[in-house]
């Protein structure tokens, strides 16, 4: 009779009604899955900024993105509201647990962590659409670097560069390049660097084709370059790139550079940076359409300015700093400037 009584009550001391934990929900459902289905735009993108889902707006000014590797969001006209998956339910529904937006899930999935009486409903909605590619994230890159070549100082001298300024702004010549500790194939004839930032590697192969140019990179999107040439500033100009930003510092020494056009190198710690530590900002993106577009999208975001290399340049296939200079001088960029009266 005893030992009947043990096991009933090791029965009752066995998993709690209402116990759920953040494993069991994304054993079933993805980061992905949540924001979608709580979204009230299903129109959104990852790493494009949509409309906030916390007002009404005209400008929008809300991210969903995967710079982390994981699903997060920011609001950046409010970035107290930033977070995961379950952090933007809690703050969307006003909940006061993490509990409380777990057991929500369950409920509104159907999932039947809690209660054991899933509908698998959820099953039919996640199969609707398709889950969107993780970003491809580097462990470990490592490198074995050589002096520069001729071949390579010359390619860099067409951008007014010399091997100096290739030093001071932590650019390396590749001789071997190291993926997660496997050799990484180089061809001999290409034209390798590595962009040193803080103990990762942006690989850049100006010759090889535009979509693996730029592989492997671990470095975070929110890196920049010229921080320390930005303080203190009446008005700050922020590149696109390393490249860019170096020759626009030949001619206009108050400059810095992001890592691409996308609005996800502009965190809420860089932009505070930038607006702590210059008057004015002004955005010099590529003067294509795509670069047209993610400037007006962003300085409308930030309120910064926004200058690009003149738009007739482009019928010479020209579009940003460095191009511009190599082909008619640091003079043309410094009359440029004078003419917008930054100089």
């Amino acid at each position: 009779m005893w030992g009947l009584l043990f096991i009933f009550i090791c029965m009752i001391k066995g998993k709690k009604r209402g116990n759920i934990e953040i494993r069991d929900v994304l054993a079933r459902v993805t980061e992905y899955d949540i924001f979608r289905w709580y979204m009230p735009n299903r129109d959104w993108k990852i790493n494009q900024v949509t409309y906030s889902p916390f007002r009404n707006e005209n400008n929008p000014s809300f991210l969903i993105g995967n710079r982390s590797g994981n699903l997060s969001f920011i609001d950046f006209a409010d970035t107290s509201k930033r977070g995961g998956c379950f952090d933007f339910v809690k703050m969307l529904f006003g909940l006061s647990s993490l509990h409380d937006v777990l057991m929500l899930i369950d409920k509104d999935f159907g999932l039947g962590i809690v209660d054991g009486n899933g509908t698998q409903a959820y099953k039919q909605v996640v199969s609707e659409y398709k889950q969107p590619e993780q970003v491809k994230r580097y462990s470990l890159i490592q490198v074995v670097t050589r002096k520069f070549t001729q071949e390579e100082l010359a390619y860099w001298n067409q951008y007014h560069q010399n091997i100096q300024d290739l030093r001071d702004n932590n650019i390396y010549s590749i001789k071997k390049l190291y993926l997660n500790k496997q050799l990484f194939s180089l061809k001999e004839t290409e034209l390798t660097f590595g962009y040193f930032y803080n103990g990762h590697w942006k690989i850049y192969r100006p010759t090889n084709d535009r979509r693996t140019k730029w592989v492997p990179n671990n470095t975070p999107i929110t890196e920049m370059d010229g921080k320390s040439d930005v303080l203190n500033c009446k008005t700050a100009i922020i590149n696109k790139s390393k490249k860019d930003y170096m020759v626009m510092k030949k001619v206009y020494p108050c400059c810095c550079a992001v890592q691409n056009e996308g609005i996800g190198c502009f965190s809420p710690e860089n932009v505070e940076f930038l607006k702590a530590n210059s008057d004015t900002q002004i955005l010099s993106f590529d003067s294509d359409v795509t670069g047209v577009a993610n400037s007006q999208q962003i300085t409308k975001l930030f309120d910064f300015g926004y200058i690009n290399v003149p738009r007739k340049y482009l019928q010479e296939g020209i579009k940003d700093w460095a191009d511009l200079a190599k082909t008619h001088g640091l003079k043309s960029i410094e009359d440029y400037l004078k003419q917008k009266q930054l100089l």
